[in-house]
């Protein structure tokens, strides 16, 4: 089954929380992103993201100035994450599920970013999708294990 890391974004462009939209939406167009990922500010804290849809709904819609509003004001925190090694078929259910189309993934610090066009464009799982049952058969083997499900019928 592939994962997160098989299809993730290694290079991840981040921000501080206490920048201002102005530069995240410089430093957007600069690196052609949709979206950054916000620096925690310690090691406990979670990670944030600010998106183009934040910037025009949170800034532009209402007239702040972007020169003097903090990313902190309008970001997602906490974000939701992605564990390097789960598997594509739940990435696509955890974006579906949540509404996001994209997320950190994190383990012992920041791996990577995966997207939905990831999961649309790197995977295989558009052409090869795996039925549920599939999927349970592969996570729980020794349900399926032919002595042990033997012993089963006669009980």
């Amino acid at each position: 089954m592939m994962t997160a890391k098989d299809i993730m974004t290694q290079e991840v462009i981040t921000i501080s929380g206490s920048a201002t939209i102005a530069e995240a939406v410089k430093l957007m167009k600069e690196k052609s992103l949709r979206a950054l990922i916000v620096e925690p500010r310690s090691d406990r804290d979670p990670y944030g993201i600010i998106t183009e849809t934040d910037i025009v709904y949170k800034v532009a819609a209402f007239g702040h100035d972007p020169k003097t509003m903090k990313v902190f004001e309008i970001m997602t925190k906490p974000c939701i994450t992605v564990s390097p090694n789960l598997g594509v078929e739940y990435v696509a259910r955890l974006f579906a599920n949540t509404k996001t189309r994209r997320a950190p993934v994190v383990e012992n610090g920041l791996k990577g970013i995966i997207s939905i066009n990831d999961v649309m464009h790197k995977s295989d799982f558009v052409e090869k999708p795996k039925s549920y049952f599939e999927l349970y058969c592969e996570e729980n083997p020794s349900d399926f294990d032919p002595i042990a499900l033997q012993d089963r019928i006669y009980d």
